[in-house]
């Protein structure tokens, strides 16, 4: 029989990280204390509830069995943490969240300082990063990104449309021409955004997919860099239509291969599976969203 309650939401956050020291750091807790408790609770439950090496823990049989209803029962404290907090108007904490500086500084502050407004008793920590954060490594609550997932551990909740588009300013189309086909772009001047030296372009989508290797005269960790240079007419890069629209609508930039639209890249809510999400999160995932469906119709696509 487990002793303390709290040891639930220590078991789910061990259970969506892949080490105990990824898990205690994002409990704010010392390695030694999360191996102490998780040994306790093992003892106290009379099983093994996770297989552990000297780099990485998955569960048990019963480790899985008690997932399941560790789940449930933090559902159950949600339940009462809502009605608790409903009747006294507070959400407190702190707000962990990462995004691309782009899309955080014009369209997330706005809507992030609504939120803490809203809510005086909350506190923010807020990562600018067009680099792919480690949740489990890192303790955010939240990461805000464009696009699919690639990793198991982690649960996307889709926040808006967004669509992807090459583009280039009038200086380049003028110098250098554009292309007319995808398969052209290989003999134009690119500017790619990541540390590899080869880029994979997307068009198209389900079994029309097709991709096009790109080698970027220009690479940047930074998509606003890769924005300021595609202004400067340095050459043709892939931006979101979050971040280039009003650009395209004033001419300075002009869509490269219109025609041939590529990969849908919706914007998501990123959390890890199976960790529990306090309030402060779900009502701040929940207001996001409205906000960024809105400023899509109004903002993004308006002419």
């Amino acid at each position: 029989m487990l002793k303390d309650v709290r040891d639930i939401s220590l078991f789910s956050a061990i259970a969506g990280a892949d080490s105990l020291s990824a898990a205690a750091r994002q409990l704010g807790l010392s390695l030694a204390v999360v191996s102490k408790r998780l040994n306790q609770m093992e003892q106290q439950l009379g099983v093994r509830l996770f297989h552990r090496t000297t780099r990485h823990i998955s569960l048990t049989d019963e480790g899985q069995i008690f997932a399941i209803h560790a789940a449930r029962l933090l559902d159950e404290f949600d339940a009462v943490e809502n009605a608790l907090s409903s009747r006294k108007g507070n959400v407190s904490g702190t707000l962990r969240i990462t995004a691309t500086h782009s899309l955080g500084r014009r369209w997330l502050m706005p809507i992030v300082s609504d939120f803490m407004q809203q809510h005086e008793s909350l506190k923010l920590q807020f990562n600018f990063s067009d680099e792919v954060i480690d949740l489990a490594e890192s303790g955010f609550d939240l990461a805000i990104r464009f696009g699919a997932l690639n990793d198991s551990r982690l649960v996307a909740r889709e926040l808006a449309p967004n669509r992807r588009v090459l583009c280039a300013s009038p200086a380049y189309a003028e110098r250098c021409g554009l292309p007319q086909s995808f398969h052209e772009l290989a003999v134009h001047t690119c500017i790619g955004i990541g540390e590899s030296a080869v880029v994979e372009w997307f068009f198209g989508a389900g079994e029309e997919q097709q991709s096009i290797m790109v080698n970027p005269r220009y690479r940047v960790n930074n998509g606003e860099a890769a924005h300021e240079l595609a202004l400067r007419g340095a050459g043709i890069t892939l931006k979101s239509l979050w971040d280039v629209a009003d650009d395209l609508r004033s001419h300075k930039l002009i869509e490269v291969l219109p025609h041939q639209p590529l990969s849908a890249a919706p914007l998501h809510a990123i959390w890890l599976n199976g960790r529990h999400q306090p309030l402060r999160v779900r009502l701040f995932v929940a207001q996001l969203k409205t906000a960024l469906q809105s400023a899509w119709h109004n903002r993004v696509l308006s002419q």
